[in-house]
């Protein structure tokens, strides 16, 4: 038979409710454990306060020594400027600190510590012990935590040492919730690297179980960059700094083209402060909108600095998030900052003289410069072909000009020139030699040699002319001679008409011809050369899907980019060498043509010294 459970008790107005347990206060213990759990995540949160408050010491080298992934010990010393002997006690107790006393100075915080909870909050779950000494004294004192007994004289040079052992060791059940020693020490050792990023002129050693795994002597924030993050992150990254000002951000942002799988090289600070901001973030990512291929992450070290007043930095236990006084102006400055870094072109960022010479046709019909004086040879005189724009190229066999046509590079070439210029004078990007299988560029710079994704390059030119042309109110319709005319299905027909004034700002002139038939009358004249057909059903199918309502930045960049997708000139595309040199001098010219629309790099350079290496030359 089924088992039938009894009902709970009816109670009854006669009978009185059972009375709540009564309110009483907590014990120290037990709130500095309460405390601990805000504070203390595991041992790098408590190796994270320690630095801090190394730092606020006044530090100048820092050696930390950790055990068992810093479970079994974690030692701090500094060479700061320690704890007087009558206060190593009151430096035990919550809410004892040396850093504020007001509410004014709450606000104006510019230390990395200030709540003064911090070692209390440890001394509840770890043995910890102090041992400091002030200049001039005649010897450090030490005090173990827990203990009535007073300091105790000991040994030490000068400054503080913290040192903190069996984390847990009196809540068992929170000591279950740590990882293995190895991923402990990872976290541990991230939290040296964020700190020590920011404060180059600090010495930090780490130690893990009797070996020296990280050894950072004082520099500058450029050497500490390299030495944490990589030289190759420097190599790869674009400096910032906005100058003095209310506002100042400084630092590296890496390339979009040398992004990561992960998030885990991005480090932005607030005054010093490592912190993970939405606000920022967001701020960063928007940046490098159009330029990240697929779910790719930006790599980047940036210090804001900004009026202590205008930040909260009191929201977060771990003191990991700020608040900003006026976020929308944060956020837009930081935006801009790095877009602008992002964003130069390749000519404004070589040190290259003006190029003047005789123009060639460009891809968009506009005269483009190609080189005269030292290399007026340049295009070779006896290459061929034709020159029209591009779409509308010849299917004829491309000609390559005689090697020696490309001597003009050697500086025997200017034996008549006095002086022959550096090698810095010749642009980014070189002049073009070759087309390989109608997809790459071949070119030659004074450094190597460069390869050029023809249809990627030409795809990020359109879109930012697009874009600028958009934002004028100019995009020019060219009429066709001949309307280009295509089946349509009825949706795409009903689409043709909702959204006309959307198609005529963006230079289309597109009308029904039939039951199931459009017709192309007009297309932007930056993309006169390209399919018309096929241009306005890739728009027709993005409008369908998204709209057109006031064409919101996000949604008229994405409809921009199919506009240039479509526009730009086509693999196995036969171009002549004037063509391709202007495209060359196009990309020098336009905006994060380091990247096409989607993210992919448009080219990438193999110096000298890589090509010898690659054939084993001078070993």
């Amino acid at each position: 038979m089924p088992q039938i459970l009894a009902r709970p008790p009816i109670r009854t107005s006669a009978q009185s409710p059972a009375l709540p347990p009564a309110i009483r206060r907590l014990p120290d213990l037990l709130i500095s454990q309460i405390a601990a759990g805000e504070v203390v995540e595991r041992p790098a949160s408590v190796l994270k306060e320690l630095l801090e408050n190394a730092l606020d010491a006044g530090g100048a080298a820092i050696h930390v020594q950790l055990e068992e992934g810093g479970v079994k010990l974690i030692r701090v010393t500094d060479d700061g400027g320690g704890i007087a002997r009558d206060e190593l006690a009151l430096a035990l107790t919550r809410h004892a600190t040396s850093k504020i006393a007001s509410l004014s100075d709450l606000e104006r915080v510019s230390t990395l510590g200030f709540r003064g909870e911090a070692l209390a909050s440890i001394a509840s779950v770890a043995r910890l012990t102090l041992t400091s000494r002030q200049a001039g004294s005649a010897h450090a004192w030490r005090l173990s935590a827990g203990t009535e007994s007073p300091p105790e004289p000991a040994a030490l040079p000068a400054g503080t040492v913290v040192e903190m052992r069996d984390l847990y060791y009196n809540t068992p059940a929170r000591r279950k919730f740590l990882k293995s020693g190895a991923t402990e020490f990872a976290h541990c050792a991230e939290a040296v690297r964020r700190i020590a990023l920011a404060h180059p002129g600090v010495a930090f050693t780490l130690a893990h179980n009797g070996r020296v795994s990280l050894h950072l002597p004082r520099g500058d924030a450029a050497a500490r960059a390299g030495a944490i993050l990589g030289d190759d992150f420097l190599a790869e990254s674009r400096a910032i700094d906005t100058g003095p000002g209310p506002l100042r951000l400084f630092g590296h942002c890496a390339a979009p083209a040398h992004s990561r799988p992960r998030g885990d090289a991005q480090y932005a600070y607030v005054n010093g402060r490592f912190v993970r901001d939405k606000l920022l973030a967001h701020a960063l990512r928007e940046a490098y909108q159009d330029m990240l291929h697929g779910s790719r992450y930006p790599a980047y070290c940036l210090f804001l600095e900004i009026d202590p007043a205008g930040v909260d930095v009191n929201v977060h236990p771990a003191k990991t998030e700020v608040r900003f006084r006026d976020g929308h102006a944060v956020h837009q400055f930081v935006f801009h900052a790095v877009q602008k870094a992002l964003s130069g072109p390749l000519a404004a960022a070589a040190s290259a003289a003006p190029i003047r010479g005789s123009p060639a046709v460009a891809p968009d019909g506009e005269p483009a410069q190609v080189p005269s004086g030292p290399w007026r040879s340049w295009p070779p005189p006896r290459q061929s072909g034709p020159s029209g724009r591009f779409g509308q190229f010849s299917q004829s066999t491309l000609r390559v000009a005689e090697p020696a046509a490309y001597y003009t590079f050697s500086r025997a070439a200017f034996a008549d020139s006095d002086p022959p210029p550096d090698d810095d004078a010749a642009p980014p990007l070189g002049y073009a030699l070759a087309q390989l299988h109608g997809v790459y560029i071949l070119a030659q710079n004074a450094r190597g040699l460069v390869l050029v994704d023809m249809h990627a390059a030409h795809e990020r030119i359109l879109y930012e002319k697009l874009k600028k042309a958009l934002d004028e109110r100019r995009i020019a319709t060219q009429a066709l001679l001949i309307p280009a005319v295509f089946t349509a299905d009825a949706l795409d027909i009903a689409a043709a008409g909702e959204y006309a004034d959307a198609l005529n700002d963006l230079g289309f002139d597109v009308a029904p011809l039939g039951p199931a038939q459009l017709a192309v009358r007009g297309v932007p004249a930056l993309l006169q050369a390209a399919d018309p057909a096929a241009l306005a059903r890739g728009l027709l199918a993005e409008l369908r899907e998204h709209g057109a309502s006031h064409l919101p930045a996000a949604r008229r960049n994405e409809l921009l980019a199919t506009m240039a997708c479509h526009g730009a000139v086509r693999a196995h595309r036969q171009l002549s060498i004037p063509e391709m040199n202007a495209l060359l001098r196009q990309m020098e010219e336009t905006d994060r043509a380091d990247q096409c629309n989607h993210g992919r790099p448009t080219w990438t350079h193999l110096s000298m010294q890589e090509l010898d290496a690659l054939f084993l030359r001078g070993r």
